[in-house]
């Protein structure tokens, strides 16, 4: 009888430990549809505040990008109010171009699948422009608006490019 009940206690703490730990580790599921109505009200001016556009200047161009909203976007913008940030980028497999901010930013890391005009956060210092597709767990900075692909690829051209960040165009 002593062994039946320290059966069933074993079985009840086993069953409770389960129950209490399933949900543990769930993040709400991402799918691209979400990702791109993120940006879709930021594409057609949704952010209202100023603070909240981002002005990449490249080989001659000004792009405009909608900022995400997130503590890692709001660090790069305080960080901008102390001035522009001029990045040395280059390519990196064929679809981004990265290079070091030269500092770190709080990170908000979730799985993405990138496309072309993402601005991303790597490993909290290191600022990429995706122009091609690619899923990782990274942090949303941006988005570019009123891009093609063909359009960015050929303002970031070939190779290594420089870049500055500003809030001012």
């Amino acid at each position: 009888m002593k062994n039946l009940h320290n059966k069933l206690i074993s079985l009840l703490l086993i069953f409770c430990w389960v129950f209490i730990f399933s949900g543990c580790g769930r993040t709400p599921e991402r799918t691209q549809e979400n990702s791109e109505n993120q940006f879709s009200e930021e594409q057609t001016g949704g952010y209202e505040e100023l603070e909240n556009i981002l002005y990449i200047h490249v080989n001659g161009e000004v792009l405009t990008a909608s900022l995400a909203d997130n503590s890692s976007a709001r660090a790069l913008v305080e960080l901008l109010h102390s001035g522009n940030i001029t990045i040395n980028m280059s390519d990196y497999a064929n679809f981004e171009k990265v290079g070091s901010l030269g500092t770190s930013l709080p990170r908000n890391d979730e799985p993405i699948r990138t496309q072309a005009g993402d601005l991303i956060l790597y490993q909290g210092n290191q600022f990429v422009i995706y122009y091609d597709t690619n899923s990782w767990t990274f942090t949303r900075l941006g988005k570019i608006q009123n891009i093609t692909q063909s359009e960015l690829m050929s303002i970031l051209g070939d190779g290594d490019v420089s870049v500055t960040l500003s809030l001012e165009n």
